[in-house]
């Protein structure tokens, strides 16, 4: 019987090597994901309704609710940088830009590359 094909089909299948499909998932992946995906959907996320209001009330507590608002009190702090020997200002748009973007002076005015463009 050494070489010969049975004659059952149950034999048949279990002396035959089967091919794997190594592209499936695996089972106990497939359950992992499935499993994530349920805690994801029952989690208490967010919708954007919420998601705006938090923001709103995160603008408001800021001290100064706008618009309309009287500012008049408030006090701005800003620091003032002098221009750098290596920049200019813009004649057209008031912009201070690098010396290597001068595409014109004119009358002791300088105009940028954009503006000329």
């Amino acid at each position: 019987m050494y070489g010969s094909i049975p004659t059952d089909p149950v034999e048949a299948e279990r002396k035959e090597p089967v091919a794997t499909d190594y592209d499936e998932i695996r089972s106990d992946v497939a359950e992992s994901r499935n499993a994530s995906l349920e805690a994801l959907k029952s989690a208490n996320a967010p919708d954007a309704r919420s998601v705006v209001r938090e923001m709103d009330e995160a603008d408001t507590t800021d001290g100064i609710e706008l618009p309309g608002a009287d500012l008049s009190g408030e006090e701005l702090t800003v620091v003032v940088i002098p221009q750098a020997e290596d920049e200019f200002t813009c004649f057209s748009c008031f912009l201070v830009r690098h010396r290597s973007q001068i595409a014109r002076e004119s009358n002791g005015q300088a105009y940028c590359i954009e503006c000329e463009g």
